[in-house]
This record gives structure tokens, sequence and C-alpha cells, in this order.
């Protein structure tokens, strides 16, 4: 019956779904990709600075989210809440051990290592953070993130 029910609905779907899932990208296209991440990185660190809240809906996919290092998540509008509250980033800090990986799809994974200030208080917290990239409709979206406190 279930074998049944899934040939009936695979029948349904277009020709190019049931085609050749996408390909890994070669070196070159690769690179090229990680290139046009660093870009979108840039905008979206110089929008968070900025307070640009029209360029930061642009560039943060609707359904993304980030989970914080207490495990607290945040939808779109939340992230882009505390952007424009001035809040620490993981967006605009500077970061270190950066990492490009770039899927089919594409999707491009980032991540780093950047030191936060506490907020309303002068000592800083490293974190570990991972945010990925997939590609819409007007170019590169920031999917999801997520930071890790390291330890002291």
């Amino acid at each position: 019956m279930l074998r049944r029910s899934l040939t009936a609905t695979l029948s349904l779907l277009p020709l190019p779904v049931l085609a050749h899932p996408p390909r890994q990208p070669d070196k070159a296209e690769s690179a090229s990709i990680v290139e046009e991440i660093k870009v979108v990185r840039d905008k979206l660190a110089k929008a968070v600075t900025a307070k640009d809240a029209r360029t930061l809906r642009s560039i943060y996919a609707d359904a993304f989210t980030h989970t914080h290092e207490s495990g607290k998540m945040d939808d779109k509008e939340a992230r882009i809440a505390s952007a424009l509250a001035g809040e620490p980033m993981i967006e605009n800090a500077p970061a270190t051990d950066l990492s490009y990986r770039v899927f089919a799809g594409p999707t491009a994974i980032v991540t780093g290592k950047t030191t936060l200030p506490n907020a309303g208080d002068p000592s800083r917290r490293d974190v570990r953070w991972v945010a990925v990239y997939v590609t819409g409709r007007d170019g590169w979206l920031l999917a999801v993130s997520q930071a890790t406190r390291l330890p002291a």
C-alpha cells in the first residue's frame, strides 16, 4: 500500500525533480563561491554595524535561526532586533580560524572563532561559531548560525 502511494506521488513530480542530484562544485567553482560568501559576510557585518534593517532582511533567510551559547534560539526577526539594539554579534565581530567548505546545492559552511564582549561587563568571552549559507532567488542567504562558548 505504502509502495503504491509513494509510486503514485513520485509520478506526479515534474521530471527535473527525478533528475540527477546537484553535483559537488569543482575546485574552481568552490573557490569562486568562497569569494562570494566573503563578500556577503562583509556586507552582513557592515549592515549589523550600520543597523541597516533592510540589508539584514535581504541576507537572513526567512527561516533563519541562530542558536546562542545559552541554547536560546532566535528567528530572523529576533536576530535583526538584536543587531538593531547593538548587541554583540558574531556577524560583525573580528574572526580568526576561518574555514570555508562548499557543498552541492551549492551550500557553504563557514566556521570561525570570535571574541565577544559580555553584555554590561568589561570582560570578554571566546566563542566558536558556524554559519550556513544557501543560495536563494536573489543570491546567498544566511540560513542558520550557532555560537558555542569556549572554556576560559
